[in-house]
C-alpha cells in the first residue's frame, strides 16, 4: 500500500489506543472506536480496511526517522 495521508485525528485515536496497550489499559470503547474509525476511513478512500489498518499501525508503532 502506498503512503495513505491519514487525517490527524485517526492517527491521535491509533497514538492512544497504541499508549493504552503499552499501559495495559486499552478498554473495549476505544478499541471500538479505532475499528470503527479505520473502517470508515478505507470505505471513503475505496482501499481495504485491513491494509489501512495495517498501514496505520505501522505510521503510529514504527514511524519513520524525521529528515534532517
Amino acid at each position: 500500500m502506498a503512503d495513505t495521508d491519514f487525517p490527524n485525528d485517526l492517527i491521535a485515536l491509533e497514538r492512544s489506543a497504541w499508549q493504552a496497550i503499552q499501559a495495559g489499559t486499552l478498554t473495549v470503547d476505544t478499541a471500538l472506536a479505532v475499528q470503527q474509525a479505520v473502517t470508515t476511513f478505507a470505505a471513503e478512500t475505496k482501499q481495504s480496511r485491513i491494509d489501512v489498518e495495517m498501514a496505520l499501525k505501522k505510521k503510529v508503532r514504527h514511524p519513520e526517522p524525521e529528515a534532517a
